[in-house]
């Protein structure tokens, strides 16, 4: 049976595949939001840019959270900084504001940025705002030169369980992708960074994922409901055709009484699969695109610029390899 009428609310029974899309209408909106909590659902991506955390300068940059809080060395240490001297502040500033940005439409923001402003909004707020924000100075010792106080701090937080990914805090941007690059990489550590994701601000609706969703893409309160596509959390055309696919394949075999192994986190698709349902930081989760980042490091490859392509050449010869293996006892289910 096919219906084109719309369903406001979360069915009770029987299996179903929600793929809505980051256009959600309002009723279903609010039905996911009163099953899953106002704070497990967005309405807005505030997309900080994304570095490989492989890419930067350590030479520069050092590990500290301010003023060492936590219990643990992992605590401690869970921000990577990047430190700023005055003249390179006020040049970092002067080029925020003068770089080439996106305008919104009316009424795409409205209500929003009370809690998260662009950061060339908190720029052209005063030339100081910045540093006395996201990029204040204080509860941090610079380990490569004990004397100098940096002027402004960029702090990065680990973006994923793997430690391979990091965001730059607070630096939500308006700027267009070109400008993104050319300023971001004036940040001293981050001066040949390369970027897994580049920072945006647009309408979307996302629920988190990894607090919400099993490994199967059943929500952990109601596992006869499946979410799949961009309202999972994931960015791209081809990354929410991919969730759907294997959330399909997933109920296909919970209705026939088929045992499917999970898919391997060392393919763009489970790597994808695995960063939505738990992989990622629950409370920084914004949608994400897939990428290198996101796959298990290879044992014993080599880091660096020079080494990327080899290393990118190994992350795929292994991927094939491991979804062809994933895939053959389902074809042999079939027959």
């Amino acid at each position: 049976m096919i219906s084109y009428d719309e369903i406001q609310k979360l069915p009770t029974e029987g299996n179903w595949i929600i793929a809505t899309g980051p256009l959600t209408s309002g009723a279903r909106a609010e039905a996911i939001q009163k099953e899953t909590g106002a704070e497990a659902l967005a309405f807005f991506d505030a997309i900080a840019p994304i570095v490989y955390a492989e890419s930067v300068n350590m030479d520069v940059a050092w590990m500290q959270s301010r003023y060492d809080k936590g219990e643990t060395e992992a605590e401690q240490t869970a921000y990577l900084n990047c430190p700023m001297t005055k003249d390179q502040y006020e040049a970092f500033i002067d080029a925020l504001l003068a770089a080439d940005k996106t305008e919104f439409k009316e009424g795409e923001t409205a209500g929003y940025f009370d809690g998260c402003l662009p950061i060339e909004v908190m720029a052209e707020r005063g030339r100081e705002t910045l540093r006395n924000g996201p990029m204040k100075p204080v509860g941090l010792s610079y380990p490569h030169a004990p004397d100098i106080k940096p002027w402004a701090v960029v702090p990065l937080r680990r973006d994923n369980k793997l430690g391979t990914l990091f965001n730059i805090v607070g630096f939500q941007p308006k700027m267009k992708y070109g400008a993104q690059k050319t300023v971001f990489n004036m940040i001293p550590g981050l001066e040949n960074a390369e970027f897994a994701r580049l920072g945006g601000i647009h309408r979307n609706t996302f629920i988190n994922s990894p607090t919400l969703l099993d490994h199967e893409m059943r929500l952990r309160s109601k596992p006869h409901i499946r979410f799949a596509g961009q309202i999972t959390g994931v960015e791209g055309y081809v990354e929410s055709a991919a969730m759907g696919l294997l959330a399909g394949r997933m109920a296909v075999a919970e209705l026939t009484g088929q045992t499917l192994d999970a898919v391997p986190n060392t393919t763009a698709m489970g790597a994808l699969v695995t960063h939505i349902t738990g992989g990622a930081e629950a409370k920084t989760f914004q949608p994400m695109n897939v990428n290198f980042g996101l796959f298990p490091p290879l044992e014993g490859a080599k880091t660096g610029r020079r080494n990327r392509k080899d290393r990118y050449k190994a992350y795929t010869d292994r991927a094939k390899a491991d979804w062809q293996a994933w895939l053959a006892p389902q074809a042999v289910a079939a027959e």
